[in-house]
């Protein structure tokens, strides 16, 4: 008994050492510290031997950092887009942002990497690819029927993966560029976390099993999609000849407005599925040039075009005729296609989200743009929600 007293005495002791020592380090911090996350931390410190305290010292100062950086990146770089939130002196005194996300939380450490590669901890990339998927599989449905729920999964999952295999041809390519970025100077290939021969590898194993997922179409949609890739490998050489690499990115991302119809019809209906495409890219001329203004002054610094930087001033007038001729060709489509009036009730709620989109993005502020861009993922909803119910009632 006199044994157990005096190990315990001992942990307490040594517990409430490691406990000062802890608030003393917190105290060095250039953030302030809410009440309730310093009792809750320091509630659960008496739990910890010493060396384990220890480590918590140093891991929760590195997580705590990161999570300041995150969390006040939106009302930092709201102020000012020279200095934006989120960011970590380096050497030479240059900024760098660091980004905590799930990744980091759930994956093994060696796998990290390649997530971040492939972007799985930004899913708007996956929605914007996807969505004109779904829109022509479920315009494809016989009317009064649901879409074909196997193919909109299959297309879901190529979504996901050929996306990543997007942004790995990206960063390959762009390699040279991206560590002259702030924006993209800590992607995996840019920082030196991969090298060129493990992206390719990684790469080889995206299209492989993307190529799994296209074998079970039909004999023209393997041919249709297959014939995607040339754009797919050639769109990131795109912004160094041209101030338009957002429409030929409109004409990659939005493929599978045709291939969707072609896996369930085993042909192209041109009347309907070409308004459709084009909707898809004038849509992606609208989003994509919002989110090409993050980066409008490095670009400049390096030498790589955007229709950023080709509209200037003029943005909100080019996207405004963009955002008409998406709608246009989407009520078209609709129109040929016979569908019910549900559609164009929904795609009048979706003109609004992207009016409102276009009015109120601050194209001088890199957080609004982002906000803005990510938003889209909602207008593809609602014009597919649009689909499915002037499917289901016509």
């Amino acid at each position: 008994m006199a044994s157990l007293l005096f190990r315990t005495s001992r942990r307490s002791v040594s517990c409430l050492f490691v406990h000062r020592k802890f608030l003393n380090s917190l105290s060095s911090l250039d953030a302030p510290i809410s009440h309730s996350r310093a009792s809750l931390v320091s509630n659960l410190w008496c739990t910890r031997s010493d060396f384990a305290c220890e480590n918590f010292i140093r891991d929760f100062r590195f997580g705590f950092i990161h999570g300041l950086s995150t969390s006040s990146d939106v009302k930092e770089s709201s102020k000012s887009d020279e200095s934006p939130s989120g960011s970590v002196k380096q050497d030479g005194g240059s900024q760098a942002k660091v980004e905590m996300s799930w990744i980091y939380l759930y994956l093994p450490k060696k796998i990290q990497p390649y997530a971040h590669l492939a972007r799985l901890d930004k899913p708007i990339g996956t929605w914007l690819l996807a969505w004109p998927c779904m829109w022509s599989i479920t315009l494809a449905a016989s009317p009064g029927q649901l879409p074909d729920f196997k193919m909109l999964t299959l297309f879901g999952c190529g979504a996901l993966l050929l996306r990543g295999a997007g942004c790995t041809i990206n960063d390959l390519l762009d390699q040279d560029i991206d560590t002259k970025v702030e924006r993209t100077k800590l992607r995996p290939v840019a920082s030196g976390q991969l090298t060129q021969p493990q992206g390719i590898s990684f790469l080889g194993l995206q299209l492989f099993l993307g190529l799994g997922i296209l074998l079970q179409l039909n004999n023209y949609s393997r041919i249709l999609g297959a014939s995607s890739l040339l754009l797919v490998f050639s769109y990131p050489l795109m912004k160094r000849f041209t101030f338009w690499p957002q429409a030929y990115l409109g004409l990659t991302f939005n493929w599978g407005a045709l291939l969707g119809w072609a896996a369930i019809r085993e042909s192209l209906d041109p009347a309907i599925v070409l308004p459709l495409y084009l909707s898809g890219v004038f849509w992606t001329l609208v989003y994509d040039t919002i989110y090409a203004h993050q980066d409008k002054k490095d670009d400049l610094k390096v030498g790589v075009k955007s229709t950023a930087l080709r509209f200037g001033d003029s943005t909100k007038e080019w996207i405004s005729m963009f955002g008409v001729a998406n709608i246009g060709c989407l009520a078209l489509s609709g129109y040929n296609a016979d569908i019910g009036w549900p559609f164009y009730a929904l795609l009048a709620a979706a003109s609004g989200q992207l009016a409102w989109q276009i009015s109120t993005v601050n194209l001088s502020s890199r957080a609004d743009c982002n906000r803005k861009f990510i938003s889209n993922k909602w207008f593809g909803a609602l014009v597919f929600s649009g689909i499915l119910l002037g499917r289901l009632s016509s």
